[in-house]
């Protein structure tokens, strides 16, 4: 990759990279710190790394950048220990973007990255599976769990409206 390429990604990809990890750490400063992390690796790895997967290799370093700041803050959870939650909406209100935000701020870390990947950023479940170390068969689990939590939680788009 030239430097030319290397400045056309950052134009191009550290805006969709930073809302995914802002999505999930709900934290600016720190989803920043691991946008520039990432494009830090990047220019290290320059000469090694080809143009056109650029998008998929940014994302994956900033995923996995991302989870390694959850681990050292031991604030991963597994699904097996969720505590119940009422999965339901109750604040009546007519801003379905807050609602969904709300939603997939509940689903489980990996339900939730899987369907952002998928659903905002447009990804195929094996680059999902790729960025996020988990085989196809999980990502599609995922996204289907995920979804049917979404679904289950806002209920009729009717009623929202």
């Amino acid at each position: 990759m030239t430097v030319k390429e290397y400045n056309r990604s950052v134009d191009e990809f550290a805006d969709a990279v930073y809302r995914f990890i802002r999505s999930d750490l709900k934290d600016e400063s720190r989803a920043r710190d691991i946008v520039q992390d990432s494009f830090e690796k990047l220019w290290r790895h320059v000469t090694e790394i080809e143009y056109a997967v650029v998008k998929s290799w940014l994302f994956t370093a900033a995923y996995n950048n991302m989870i390694d700041i959850i681990r050292k803050e031991k604030r991963i959870t597994h699904v097996d220990v969720l505590p119940d939650r009422d999965f339901t909406y109750e604040n009546p209100s007519s801003d379905l973007n807050e609602i969904l935000h709300e939603a997939v701020s509940r689903l489980p870390e990996q339900q939730r990255t899987s369907v952002l990947l998928r659903d905002y950023e447009g990804y195929s479940y094996k680059e999902i599976g790729d960025m996020t170390g988990q085989t196809e068969a999980q990502v599609k689990i995922n996204i289907y769990r995920g979804r049917l939590a979404l679904k289950n939680y806002i209920g009729k788009v009717e009623t929202v409206i």
